[in-house]
């Protein structure tokens, strides 16, 4: 669908400062996933801790020319050629606008919410429903009200079927991604306690959650649940349901058994008098009530028995977020061989990029045909194409015929071939060193094989880092302490093993105050690797100073012999004001100027300019005390 500048601006109800025609394919709200700047409009968001309008710069030089604003810049002189659309609450004009966008389509729309299970449930139902159907869905977990309306975008003339999450954390929220979505079929996965702190109550949040469903032709739950059917009868939706129960035979779908064995699940079902049986690869509660979800979804939408039985018995496990795993020879290993599509392409390979910031990697993607897309081959790697260009893939291995039949539309280093038998039998697949690979393929083309065939080694224990949590525990901290108050986040060691880099990054774009490392040497990588906040050095050494001065690290200072070598050194460099962290002995008798020292170091202090304190802090003041 063709959108112009103009008639987006009409569409949000912008004051305009248009200077030259442009149409807009992409949406963009985070400046490090841009992508095609010739045909992306940048909205301009604001929040509690950032202010989208400071990327505009950087931006424009990165060549996007239109831009979403809460006002018009004052130095437009500085954009020439651009095109700003000014609106009250650049939010509210994306959510205008995805709503606007939804409007145009008249196809079946399954909206999923709940506390838990919305992301599986998402993706088992794309699994199970897209042999017939032109799929778009949510990438990832992209439910908010920002990664809502990011995903309708999606929704192009090949749509058959639309598949998107809704997560809300507070009253009032629903309203804005019901009418964004607008879904015709409503999935009520659970209720828990995720996200509670802004509710009264368990019913509260259930409650809020089905106003996603007000308009649906049928709301799908799990019927011997007390909570979910207690809130469904509240909200009147009961006339137009699909509650499943183990146990109520009288529900439209009844679950007459449920049979765990060794690695596997049998699950015997009645619905419209007539019984059958599946069986999924998973034993696990969890997965058997995602799996009656997608059931009742997919009996409404009229698949037979016939099929709903051979795929869900081929049902694959989601993987949640990316893996990496270390590769032979030098290579760090990226796997997202559960799915192939352009949205979850892009994705991925935007991931790739900015990790290779940090390993100084080649950037490889391993791509198969990608199957189901209702694009014509043609156009569909034509895009695959601009992807890679633009994420600064260095090489391409391309398997399936249709990709390699599009093979000149790549203009980096690339090797193609027929089947996944043939890339594991090449010298291309033995001969990658120093790469950082994507491995990205459609599940036909199993290239599990392929990710097995360049690991290092396969690990007995894996630890898996969820970076939501630990925004999550930031956040409940930082609602602890008065605004005024600045936060450190202690970052040595690799992150205590959690890899400091993706941490590092990640408390940046949270506008933590200050990150910690106990030695310069990691302070320099963070820096190397793109980190740009402020870094304290925990143990500076007189050898490091500068590296210090170079990366702009600021260093703890606890004795007067460091604290004058510093100053020398500084004043040697001619640096002036140089931040420092003055550590106190309060008792625990490690580090730190004592108490009687502290008037000899302000008259120190107060006698230089090369070096200016930032903050005043002791460790505990004892250990194993009573």
């Amino acid at each position: 669908m063709l959108y112009t500048i103009e008639s987006i601006a009409k569409l949000i109800d912008a004051k305009c400062m248009v200077h030259a025609e442009a149409h807009i394919d992409w949406l963009l709200t985070d400046s490090r996933s841009l992508c095609f700047p010739e045909t992306t409009l940048f909205f301009a968001l604001s929040t509690k801790r950032n202010d989208g309008s400071k990327y505009i710069p950087d931006l424009y030089a990165r060549g996007v020319r239109n831009f979403v604003v809460s006002k018009l810049p004052e130095n437009k002189d500085e954009y020439p050629d651009s095109n700003f659309l000014a609106v009250s609450n650049p939010l509210k004009a994306l959510q205008k606008l995805a709503e606007l966008h939804r409007q145009k389509f008249q196809v079946p729309v399954i909206g999923i919410t709940g506390s838990n299970g919305k992301t599986i449930v998402k993706e088992w139902l794309h699994q199970l429903l897209s042999p017939e159907r032109t799929i778009v869905r949510s990438p990832r977990s992209y439910n908010s009200q920002i990664g809502v309306p990011i995903s309708v975008w999606q929704m192009n003339e090949s749509t058959e079927l639309g598949i998107f999450e809704a997560g809300i954390s507070e009253v009032g929220e629903m309203r804005a991604l019901q009418n964004i979505i607008r879904p015709t079929i409503g999935v009520l996965t659970n209720i828990g306690g995720a996200h509670q702190e802004n509710f009264f109550s368990l019913q509260e949040k259930c409650m809020e959650k089905l106003l996603l469903f007000k308009d649906c032709e049928v709301v799908v739950y799990n019927g011997d649940n007390e909570l979910l059917s207690n809130c469904v009868a509240k909200s009147m939706l009961t006339a137009r349901e699909i509650a499943w129960s183990c146990v109520d035979m009288e529900k439209p779908l009844y679950i007459s058994s449920i049979k765990k064995e060794a690695d596997c699940t049998v699950v015997s079902y009645r619905y419209l008098e007539m019984d059958n049986t599946f069986t999924i690869p998973f034993i696990d509660d969890a997965s058997i009530e995602n799996s009656l979800n997608c059931l009742a979804v997919c009996l409404y939408l009229m698949l037979s028995p016939e099929q709903i039985t051979e795929r869900m018995q081929q049902l694959e496990p989601v993987a949640m977020r990316l893996e990496v795993k270390e590769g032979k020879n030098n290579c760090v290993l990226i796997n997202d061989s559960y799915n192939s599509d352009l949205a979850s392409l892009d994705i991925a390979l935007d991931f790739v990029y900015r990790r290779s910031l940090s390993k100084g990697l080649k950037r490889t993607l391993i791509l198969s045909d990608m199957l189901e897309t209702g694009q014509s081959v043609t156009t569909l790697y034509r895009k695959v194409a601009q992807l890679v260009h633009s994420r600064g893939i260095e090489k391409i291995i391309g398997v399936g015929e249709d990709i390699s039949s599009c093979a000149d539309r790549f203009d980096v280093e690339k090797y193609f071939f027929q089947d996944t038998e043939s890339l594991l039998h090449s010298d291309v697949i033995k001969n990658l060193r120093n790469e950082i690979i994507l491995i990205k393929g459609s599940r036909n083309f199993e290239f599990d094989t392929v990710s097995e065939r360049l690991e290092l080694k396969v690990h007995e224990t894996i630890l898996e880092i969820n970076l939501n949590a630990l925004v999550g525990n930031l956040n409940y901290y930082r609602s602890k302490l008065k605004p005024e108050t600045k936060i450190v986040c202690m970052v040595k060691a690799f992150a205590y093993g959690a890899g400091s880099y993706e941490v590092a990054k990640t408390l940046q774009e949270h506008r933590v105050d200050y990150q910690a490392v106990a030695v310069a040497d990691e302070g320099s990588e963070l820096r190397k690797a793109g980190i740009t906040g402020s870094i304290i050095i925990m143990n500076p050494e007189m050898t490091a100073f500068k590296t210090l001065f170079d990366y702009k690290l600021e260093p703890e200072v606890y004795s007067f012999h460091l604290l004058d070598a510093l100053i020398k050194e500084a004043e040697k460099e001619g640096i002036t004001n140089f931040p420092i962290h003055i550590k106190l002995d309060t008792g625990m008798h490690r580090l730190g100027f004592a108490p009687e020292d502290v008037p000899v170091l302000i008259k120190r202090l107060k006698g230089q300019n090369a070096v200016i304190p930032r903050s005043v802090f002791s460790h505990m003041v004892g250990s194993d005390s009573e």
